[in-house]
């Protein structure tokens, strides 16, 4: 096992962590890709800690239908990851390479779930351009930002931070990484915190 963790970590920093820009990983998408430029690392202030029950909530999913982390309480360790928005160059790159640590998210007992304000056409259209993603996209577009809200993660113009949260089987927050809005997060962070919950 520790073998295909540290395989799957090493394939992520091949392909994702080589010193290059977002926009130039991101080609694929062609002029698709709107560059916002450097925006302020973080604008928000949480409104959970480590320790806290995550709050729960219900959001449309990609798939169809409603996705909760309650429906996973007992079941599953959950991580949350909120980015900013679709078509821009940094979210466009994280999400793809955790499809490269899937292995890393089963072994660990963990679901993926990815959660943005933008609306379910736009997640439909973005995603189809990325490629299949193992994990449900969640949109958090109406009521704007609710859920990203309830987390302190909400932007002042109206985007989500590049957040992940890490919530155990009992509900319960393990760790919080609210990153540069600017910069993909660390994988080994997330790969690390999975395993502390073992």
């Amino acid at each position: 096992m520790k073998m295909r963790i540290a395989a799957a970590m090493l394939v992520w920093a091949a392909v994702w962590v080589l010193p290059m820009s977002a926009a130039a990983r991101s080609e694929a998408f062609g002029e698709k890709i709107y560059d916002p430029g450097q925006l302020k690392p973080v604008d928000s202030y949480l409104k959970v800690k480590v320790g806290d029950l995550a709050p729960d909530f219900q959001l449309p999913s990609l798939n169809g239908g409603m996705v909760s982390p309650g429906q996973y309480r007992g079941k599953k360790n959950v991580v949350l990851s909120f980015v900013p928005a679709a078509w821009t160059p940094v979210c466009s790159d994280q999400w793809p390479g955790y499809n490269l640590a899937k292995e890393v998210f089963e072994e660990n007992d963990a679901v993926l779930l990815g959660i943005t304000v933008d609306n379910i056409p736009t997640l439909y259209a973005w995603t189809r351009e990325m490629g299949k993603l193992w994990f449900p996209v969640l949109s958090d577009f109406w009521p704007h930002g609710r859920v990203a809200a309830s987390y302190g993660v909400l932007r002042t113009d109206g985007t989500s931070e590049r957040a992940l949260f890490v919530i155990d089987k009992s509900g319960v927050i393990r760790a919080i990484l609210v990153s540069d809005i600017n910069v993909r997060p660390d994988l080994k962070w997330l790969v690390d915190k999975l395993k502390d919950l073992r």
